[in-house]
């Protein structure tokens, strides 16, 4: 089960850390990813991080903005997003893939999601 949360209102230019919580043992081994979606379209990829955090991939509208990391520890993945402009309003979620070492940009190849979390950015 994923938990994602840290979604809110910001303006333009602002940060803001997503978290995405995961229960159970499967988390240390599962690929991790967060997408994002607007009302009418599909699951876009956002960035993914590999089992053990060795391995990090963006989408290139994010790519020098965005940072995804992992405590394998806490059971957490983060996104940390800097420089948030409008085109970043969208629901944010977080999946994982079993499989655990490489990093799908297909929501398909994901087994497990979280709930989802709203951010919206103001100009």
């Amino acid at each position: 089960q994923l938990q994602a949360s840290g979604g809110g209102l910001v303006q333009a230019g602002d940060s803001l850390r997503l978290s995405c919580a995961a229960s159970g043992r499967a988390f240390v081994s599962a690929a991790m990813a967060w997408f994002r979606q607007l009302p009418g379209k599909e699951r876009a990829f956002v960035g993914g991080i590999s089992s053990r955090g060795l391995s990090t991939d963006y989408a290139d509208s994010v790519k020098g903005r965005f940072t995804i990391s992992r405590d394998n520890g806490r059971n957490t993945v983060y996104l940390q997003m800097n420089s948030l402009g409008p085109e970043d309003t969208a629901v944010y979620y977080c999946a994982a893939d079993r499989a655990g070492y490489y990093i799908h940009r297909n929501y398909r190849d994901y087994d497990y999601w979280g709930q989802g979390t709203l951010v919206t950015v103001s100009s």
